[in-house]
């Protein structure tokens, strides 16, 4: 009788968790889950002659206990051994529900006001457009909003990817994913 009480709370542990997390949702105009992005979204550089502009996003049902956002954009494909950060920005407001296309600019301070974007795989502080290898077949861009349970993150200035992934993990709440593909022939 025990392990089946155990059993059953364990399910509707599941449940709840489940149900949890189909309310906080991820949508753009400009990327569609399991879709190839467009040129707009190529870098402009290392061979890529694409606009370099990050997507139009926007989320809504943040769960309870959200004291702030963080973005990520991420190719687990990339022949590094440890993929590629496209875009990384944190301490992002929970008044902000939606970014427009272009707002990871490494030009123009296009973030959200009082957010912080980390530096990409490429070197510069914003979003990096796609650029897999010519040939290496189809990538998958991660592009994730995570609910996080602290208003900042305290990174250093030149924190790298990796640090910042580690702790936007560390404080997430919930995430909501757009997966887009891209390849170069």
């Amino acid at each position: 009788m025990l392990k089946s009480l155990s059993l059953v709370s364990v399910l509707s542990l599941g449940l709840v968790g489940s149900a949890m997390a189909d309310s906080f949702t991820l949508s753009s105009n400009d990327i569609k889950q399991g879709e190839f992005m467009a040129k707009a979204q190529e870098f402009n550089g290392f061979g890529c002659s694409g606009g370099d502009l990050s997507p139009q996003l926007q989320w809504s049902g943040a769960p309870k206990g959200t004291k702030s956002f963080a973005i990520t954009a991420y190719d687990p494909d990339a022949p590094t051994g440890s993929g590629w950060w496209h875009w990384q920005v944190v301490n992002i407001a929970t008044d902000v529900t939606a970014i427009e296309t272009g707002a990871g600019s490494t030009k123009q301070d296009l973030a959200p006001k009082g957010s912080f974007q980390v530096n990409n795989d490429y070197g510069s502080r914003g979003f990096g457009g796609a650029c897999p290898p010519q040939g290496h077949g189809v990538h998958h861009y991660r592009f994730t909003v995570h609910a996080l349970s602290v208003e900042k993150l305290d990174l250093p200035e030149q924190a790298s990817g990796a640090l910042a992934g580690y702790m936007i993990n560390a404080h997430t709440i919930e995430s909501a994913t757009i997966e887009s593909l891209y390849k170069r022939d």
